[in-house]
């Protein structure tokens, strides 16, 4: 057995059983292993930024990882910016990275990086495996790693020759730790805080989103007073009919400060303090009020569900009973708006649907305007690098077949990874992405007014999709999905009933 072989049957024996690749020389003992191993589902990846982002939205469907193959320090370099999402997500991730053999690295060949200097701060553990007879226990190592609370990226680095070479042993799965639990003064505290009369915040994050988690959270805000929020980005939220329903802190500076500054008392649970995206000439960094007295119930890595549990039981706080699912909207007609857009996605998004929301400027009101839509969980770009959208639409519905993925995608950040589409089509993915097409980087426009810039024409023109105008009905038909394009409500409502209830992806291209 070579180190690849006892690789993959590691992989499998912890399991990991689906890997998103784009692999290259380096890699290809690894690539012959799965031809020689069955069990393990390759998904191939045109461009290294579709692997990372599908890794970690198969995780954050899943709670358990998949592996990425990548192509040396370069091929890590093209995926690092989801895996810098994947990082803020706390998604699982085993990425496996080829490297030049042991023996070939001091030859510096053009091909040679700091492989290991570019992982690190993607990585909660990164590894470079020295020969093959620990390939397997390396890899075994890695899944631990990846798995254990509050999920992480593993990178294992792999130089050819600790693939090739003859000795490999499969590594024995490792035992995962379960989610500490929080100390029973932070429970405690929060129980003062909830008790205190204040006004008083829970913030959540991570597993706190969860729809059981809510539940919980709702019954305590219920019995106290207290009001719920959570954090602007984030990795998952069971929303829809019938669910606790949950608003997030703006992403506008402005909005979130005036949002938070009712409350003295804020409970971070499984959620870092809210601070601002970017930093604004006479605007504060950290959005609650100074007079806010800050309490941390769960850390992201602690168990949140049990934390809120315990509190709940101090309270004497009963779950929220389930809310009758109120009836659904009708879809709109006339001109395309976010607002429209967020009714009509409201009235006919499918039961159980995945909505992956990289929809930026435009889709302002989607959050708020489809909590009635029929039960769903929302996906965010969690780490503000754009281009994720379609890869993360991509992961999300291999890790939940049967349910439909609904990408809300802008146009420019689409542009990113749109050979993601290929994969969709090639994999025969249930994917209906919608591409607000503005034509244009209308979040830059709104960055200027935020910084106190005035732009002029070349400004402007860097912020502008226009000239020529990008057709996305024949670039996914370029990459083998059907799309179609609709500038009314009507045409978009009919389009996206059609796509839905079809297999397979379809694109929608809404010209707003």
């Amino acid at each position: 057995m070579n180190g690849a072989e006892s690789l993959v049957h590691t992989l499998l024996a912890c399991g990991v059983d689906t890997c998103f690749s784009n692999p290259g020389t380096s890699e290809m003992h690894f690539v012959a292993a799965l031809d020689r191993i069955p069990g393990m589902r390759c998904v191939l990846g045109l461009f290294e930024g579709v692997v990372t982002g599908a890794a970690d939205g198969y995780a954050r469907m899943t709670d358990r990882p998949a592996a990425t193959l990548l192509h040396c320090g370069p091929g890590l370099a093209n995926g690092l910016a989801n895996l810098h999402n994947a990082r803020r997500a706390l998604s699982p991730v085993v990425n496996l990275v080829g490297d030049q053999a042991t023996f070939h690295r001091p030859l510096d060949a053009p091909l040679t990086a700091d492989t290991e200097g570019w992982a690190r701060p993607v990585s909660a553990w990164t590894r470079t495996a020295t020969r093959a007879a620990t390939v397997g226990s390396d890899c075994a190592s890695a899944v631990q790693a990846a798995r254990s609370a509050p999920g992480g990226i593993a990178t294992l680095i792999l130089p050819s020759d600790t693939c090739w070479d003859e000795g490999g042993v499969v590594g024995t799965p490792l035992p995962v730790p379960a989610a500490p639990q929080v100390s029973p003064d932070a429970v405690a505290r929060a129980v003062r805080a909830l008790r205190s009369g204040e006004p008083t915040l829970l913030l959540l994050g991570g597993r706190a989103l969860r729809a059981d988690a809510l539940d919980v959270a709702g019954g305590i805000g219920a019995a106290t007073g207290g009001r719920m929020m959570a954090q602007t980005s984030n990795a998952r939220i069971a929303r829809g009919a019938g669910r606790t329903p949950i608003s997030r802190v703006p992403y506008p500076v402005d909005q979130a400060v005036a949002a938070l500054a009712p409350f003295r008392q804020l409970i971070l649970v499984g959620a870092p303090p809210p601070v601002g995206f970017f930093a604004y000439p006479n605007k504060p960094g950290f959005m609650a009020s100074s007079e806010c007295q800050v309490h941390v119930l769960a850390r992201p890595e602690q168990d949140a569900l049990d934390a809120l549990a315990r509190v709940a039981e101090e309270l004497g706080a009963a779950p929220v009973p389930h809310r009758p699912a109120a009836p659904r909207p009708a879809p709109t007609r006339g001109a395309v708006t976010s607002e429209s857009v967020a009714q009509t996605l409201a009235a006919l998004l499918p039961e159980d649907a995945i909505i992956v929301d990289e929809s930026v400027t435009v889709g302002r009101a989607f959050f708020p305007g489809t909590q009635d839509a029929a039960p769903h969980d929302w996906l965010q770009l969690t780490g503000g690098a754009i281009g994720e959208g379609i890869p993360m639409a991509t992961g999300a519905a291999i890790g939940a077949p049967g349910r439909r993925v609904v990408g809300l995608q802008a146009d420019g950040s689409a542009m990113y990874t749109l050979q993601g589409l290929w994969t969709q089509a090639r994999e025969r993915l249930d994917v209906t992405t919608v591409i607000l097409s503005n034509r244009k980087y209308a979040i830059l426009l709104g960055e200027y007014q935020g910084v106190g810039a005035n732009p002029g024409r070349t400004a402007l023109d860097m912020m502008d999709l226009g000239n020529p105008d990008l057709d996305w009905v024949r670039l996914a038909a370029g990459m083998g999905v059907e799309a179609g394009r609709a500038d009314t409500m009507e045409a978009f409502a009919d389009l996206f009933s059609q796509a839905n209830a079809r297999p397979g992806p379809f694109v929608i291209e809404l010209v707003v």
